[in-house]
This record gives structure tokens, C-alpha cells and sequence, in this order.
């Protein structure tokens, strides 16, 4: 049995600011001292990098479709070793799950991998935060219907986007009425706004010094504007859990000796992966290593495997192009055949070119450019050749998330296929690169396979 106080923060929908509460309230608790766990339901990349500046700790992922049910309180536990208090941010609204966002087959219904089903999952009280910014007494209406559908238990509401005193009050009051805390109340503010681009809000990354003055103010304001001690009290409620925490020593099926280089692409341009995949990797026997594309003129001395996972290729596309040496580099390494794994981001920059600016040329001709609309959704993908990380035929949940396409969209050696979809990705020779991406807590096979290809 392990005890860990924890919130689950939500909202109603999108939009009503549950970013803003989670990562100020992860900032402001922080500031007092604490050791806080951030965590974050769903795919999402972005927020976990706010979280992450927030706290001084790896922003994680907790998504039962990605990596299962059973999988979600021990991946927690291991988020949250040693930390004081866990908070975990919501995805979209509080009960929309797995079947909005593509696949037809989530067990449990349509509220799997919601954050519902996360905070049942965790057995841990639920803040709502509601824009009130267009509303009055109806909040508690609004309210009141969250908290009678379903079973999560609702804890209390902050309140978003208030205009005045005299507007608090009245929404305060008739959410009282409910017999619910208010446990914060925000003013529309300027401060509580992070710039945002086609793919959602702009990664922490890149924004360096701006993002952590932003995650400043956003602390600052939570604590002026919410009730610390109470919104810990709460936290502290959540029983004991039955389980142990992840272990990615347990989880690989095989470890393999020598410790392998593998290079891991990060800097501004690759900002999206999961800290489970490089923990994986390390307890499959690699020693792991970072390196920028957008700096580095070189791949790290002994690379004997590359990982270039999601970002926004697409903004740097000019810096990436004019970084020759790397790419040719890049190029020659998986012409020798030596394993590359690329997911999004990556299958752009081993592309021959992103929207016109030459990348590494690695996937025969293919050019990819910037789309009209935006693909995002699960994906239960069956790989149609072997790989470096997959047998023909294995199963894999993953999702898509992007606003490029390729020509062609896949080679003549394809990596995967979903539902009545056809062909995508590529396979050459132990390259493979797709838009797929993969929580490989849920896919632990193939960090061995990847150490045993870099051997």
C-alpha cells in the first residue's frame, strides 16, 4: 500500500483553463517547498514541458490507451516516488475518452483514457475548474451536472475568468449552495496566457527564459487567487493505493550487455517524447545520450543507434536544412544500416525535403510539407514489416499528431497500418520512421529490440 496525496485537476471542456490552474498550482506548491509530482492524462507533449519547469521533475504521461489500465497507477507511483503531493492535469473535458479521438475499439466505453477514467483509476478527488467568464448562477448548474454524472468524485471548483467581485460573488455563492468548496477564484488576466501555434500552445522549450518567467506568474497567481491549504487538505483525502511503482529494469523482456551509445535528438525542434522511452532504453542496457540537430555538427562520438522522435521540425525547417554535416552524417548512418528510429518530427527530418528546405534524403524521395488541417487521434497500429522494434503482424497502440503530410506516404517497404487505412511509414533496411507515436511502457519490446539491433 502506498499513500500519495494527489488532485486530479479538470474541467468541463477544453478551453476553460485547466493548463493555467494545474501548472500554477504545481508552480505555487513548488514555491512552498514541496516535492511535486507533475503528471498529465492523455498523449499531450506540451504540457508535461510546462509541468516539468514547474516543478524541477519529468513531466508524465498517465494514458490507459496508450499503455493500459493496469499499467496507469504503477506508471503514477513511479512519477511520484518521493514526492510530497501529485497533481495531475486533465485532458479535454472530464469525461470525453478513447472514442473521440479515433479508435473503435476502447474497451470500457466512451469515456477510456478520459480523465475520468484516470481519477477512478487513481481513486483521487477531482478539482473542476469552470470558465465562468459568460455565466452567473449557472455555474452551479454546470456543476452540479459534472458532479452527479458519473462516478469520480467531485472536491471542489475554482472558478476561471472572473470580471469583477460582485461576479465571484455570485458564482461563489451559488456553487456553495451545492455543498461544494470554492477552493479559488481567477480574474481574467494577461498573465495567464501562453502564446500558442498550429499544434496548441508553443513547448517550453523554446521559449526558454519567457516560459519560465510565464510558469512564474502562473504560480503567483494561483497562490494569490487559491486556497493552498485547502486544495492539500483535499489531496491528502486520496486513500492508499494497492500497488507497486513501474520498474523499467521489470519491464523490458530483455537486457542486453555492452552498453550501446544511443542518440537521442532533443533541443528546440524535438521537444515531444515520454521519459519512460529513454528509461526503457537505459534498462534494456544503452547508455543514452542527447543531441540537438539544430546545433551540433555531428552525431555524439560512438553512436551506434539514433532516436528522433516528435517536435516541430517545421518551424526550424531552414536551421535543420543548413546544418550539412549532420544531415549528410545522419544519411551515411542508416545507409550503413545502423538502426534509426523516427516518429513524427523524425520521419519529417529523414525525409528528402520539408517544405522545400533539403533534410537527410534517408526515405527514398519522400518530401513533406505543411497540411491544411490538422491529424490527431489513437491509432491501433499493426506492423506490416519487420523493424529494429517490431515483428510483421505485432500490435501496437499509438497516436498521431501533426499538421504535415508525405509524398508518397509510405515506401515501398511500409511500417504500419491502422483500422481501413492503408500502408504508412517506412521501412529501409534497419531505418524505420513514421508519424506513429508510441508510450513504449506499453510497447517494452522495443527498447530491447532497438539495444539488440545498436549491438
Amino acid at each position: 500500500m502506498v499513500s500519495v496525496p494527489r488532485l486530479v485537476v479538470a474541467a468541463p471542456s477544453s478551453g476553460s483553463g485547466k493548463t493555467t490552474v494545474a501548472t500554477g498550482l504545481m508552480a505555487a506548491l513548488a514555491m512552498r517547498g514541496l516535492r511535486v509530482s507533475p503528471h498529465k492524462v492523455g498523449p499531450d507533449y506540451i504540457d508535461p514541458g510546462y509541468h516539468a519547469l514547474a516543478t524541477g521533475r519529468p513531466g508524465r504521461n498517465l494514458d490507459p490507451w496508450l499503455t493500459s489500465e493496469d499499467l496507469t497507477v504503477p506508471l503514477f507511483l513511479h512519477g511520484a516516488r518521493d514526492a510530497d503531493i501529485a497533481v495531475v492535469e486533465g485532458v479535454m473535458g472530464l469525461y470525453d475518452g478513447a472514442a473521440g479521438l479515433g479508435p473503435s475499439d476502447s474497451a470500457g466505453g466512451g469515456d477510456y483514457a478520459s480523465t475520468a477514467h484516470v481519477a477512478t483509476l487513481l481513486d483521487a478527488p477531482v478539482v473542476l475548474v469552470v470558465d465562468a467568464s459568460a455565466a452567473g448562477r449557472s455555474v452551479a448548474a454546470l456543476v452540479h451536472g459534472f458532479r452527479s454524472f458519473g462516478t469520480v468524485r467531485v472536491g471542489g471548483v475554482v472558478l476561471n475568468r472572473l470580471g469583477s467581485e460582485g461576479h465571484e460573488r455570485m458564482c461563489r455563492a451559488a456553487v456553495e449552495e451545492l455543498g461544494l468548496p470554492v477552493l479559488g477564484a481567477l480574474r481574467r488576466s494577461d498573465d495567464a496566457a501562453t502564446p500558442s501555434r498550429h499544434l496548441g500552445l508553443i513547448p517550453a522549450a523554446e521559449r526558454s527564459a519567457e516560459a519560465v518567467d510565464t510558469v512564474r506568474r502562473l504560480g503567483e497567481l494561483v497562490a494569490a487567487s487559491c486556497d493552498l491549504d485547502a486544495l492539500l487538505a483535499l489531496a491528502r483525502e486520496a486513500p492508499e493505493l494497492d500497488a507497486a511503482p513501474w520498474d523499467p529494469a521489470d519491464a523490458v523482456p530483455e537486457k542486453h550487455p555492452g552498453r550501446p551509445r544511443i542518440a537521442v535528438a532533443g533541443g528546440p525542434a524535438f521537444t515531444f517524447g515520454y521519459a519512460e522511452n529513454e528509461e526503457l532504453l537505459e534498462a534494456a542496457g544503452a547508455e543514452v545520450v542527447r543531441f540537438d540537430p539544430l546545433q551540433d555538427a555531428g552525431l555524439p562520438e560512438g553512436t551506434r543507434g539514433v532516436v528522433v522522435g516528435g517536435g516541430f521540425p517545421e518551424v526550424y525547417a531552414a536551421q535543420l536544412s543548413s546544418n550539412e554535416p549532420l544531415r549528410e552524417e545522419l544519411a551515411a548512418f542508416a545507409d550503413a544500416s545502423r538502426p534509426v528510429y523516427a516518429e513524427c518530427a523524425g520521419l519529417l527530418y529523414l525525409a528528402e525535403e520539408l517544405d522545400g528546405a533539403p533534410m537527410c534524403g534517408v526515405l527514398n524521395g519522400a518530401r513533406a510539407a505543411m497540411a491544411p488541417r490538422l491529424t490527431l487521434g489513437y491509432r491501433a497500429a499493426v506492423a506490416v514489416a519487420d523493424s529494429v522494434v517490431a515483428r510483421a503482424g505485432e500490435r501496437v497502440h499509438g497516436h498521431e499528431f501533426h499538421r504535415t503530410v508525405t509524398d508518397p506516404e509510405h515506401g515501398e517497404t511500409a511500417a504500419w497500418q491502422w483500422s481501413a487505412s492503408g500502408p504508412v511509414g517506412f521501412v529501409r533496411g534497419d531505418c524505420v520512421a513514421s508519424y506513429l507515436h508510441v508510450h513504449w511502457a506499453g510497447s517494452p519490446w522495443f527498447a530491447s529490440r532497438m539495444v539488440a539491433a545498436c549491438l
